[in-house]
């Protein structure tokens, strides 16, 4: 069974697979989440965790229907043409079913393999631009600032090419986005304010950008992190480590920090405010102690039962 790509238009939930947890997991967990009637299920690359292809290609032949994806690839440690590759092999052998996140990458993690870059808007627009062309089975030959291909086709494209979205923060990153890429990916902490603006800027790149007829309507895919709970000192001891890390990384003070926490109610409530937004899909990132039935109690409140 494959999912249908016009379901786009409604609003979508997902959830993550948590980089913390073992890999040997994530098959169990994939069948789990899907049996919960959640529409996609999101892996990650961050260095020294998992690689994104591997648990891509388990999660996909874990379940039937799910849509799968890549939260994010970063763009230095990864050749555009290998990436290509590896996601045409995916979306053939799993059609209508992937979705593949491409960012700049963490610098500090980038700077530890020597991967980093002065040029990292250049290099994530090549990047994309260049899978995207890839997939569509085009013969490639680019000679960018930072991206070099000479006369590279793929054997095996896929029939159709899977969405390539990027995962950004920035003003001029979330312009790109709008640009080049079929969606962005709005990473954890940030709530319905934070949406609105990146909407702002992405908007601006769609406007900018020379989509062809036909093309879907840019998604927006809307990372948040979940911990339901009716104990508030529980809720806040499990999430004090979230909030202060999320805090350092998106310069903003404790409450500016965006959860999904509290009585399921209150997490549900807050789910429905990035839909409200502008988010057409939110992805859920269980914390605390029984990840899959926090998500069965949201989707509950939500409506979303199977």
């Amino acid at each position: 069974m494959t999912s249908d790509r016009s379901q786009q238009g409604r609003r979508r939930i997902g959830v993550m697979f948590d980089r913390d947890r073992q890999p040997e997991e994530l098959r169990p967990f994939a069948r789990e989440v899907e049996d919960l009637g959640v529409d996609d299920l999101w892996v990650v690359e961050d260095l020294a965790w998992a690689g994104a292809m591997s648990s891509a290609a388990l999660a996909l032949a874990a379940t039937e229907r799910l849509r799968v994806g890549i939260g994010i690839a970063p763009a230095p440690l990864r050749n555009p043409a290998l990436l290509a590759m590896e996601l045409a092999m995916l979306e053939r052998v799993f059609p209508g079913r992937l979705i593949a996140g491409i960012g700049h990458g963490a610098p500090e993690w980038m700077a530890q393999v020597g991967a980093g870059t002065p040029r990292k808007l250049a290099l994530l627009e090549e990047t994309i631009a260049a899978v995207k062309a890839l997939l569509r089975g085009e013969t490639l030959t680019v000679a960018g600032q930072t991206v070099r291909i000479d006369g590279v086709r793929l054997v095996h494209p896929p029939a159709a090419a899977p969405p390539v979205v990027a995962g950004v923060v920035r003003p001029r990153s979330l312009e790109l986005s709008g640009r080049v890429a079929d969606g962005t990916v709005i990473a954890e902490g940030q709530g319905p304010r934070e949406v609105e603006a990146a909407l702002r800027h992405i908007r601006k790149g769609v406007n900018a950008g020379a989509g062809e007829a036909g093309t879907p309507p840019h998604e927006v895919v809307v990372f948040t992190h979940l911990c339901v709970g009716d104990d508030p000192e529980r809720v806040a001891a499990a999430t004090a480590p979230i909030v202060e890390e999320y805090m350092g990384w998106l310069k903003v003070p404790a409450d500016d920090v965006f959860l999904a926490a509290g009585p399921v109610a209150t997490a549900a409530e807050r789910i429905r405010s990035l839909w409200d937004a502008g988010a057409d899909t939110v992805v859920l990132r269980p914390v605390g102690e029984d990840p899959a039935g926090q998500v069965r109690a949201a989707l509950a409140e939500l409506g979303r039962v199977v």
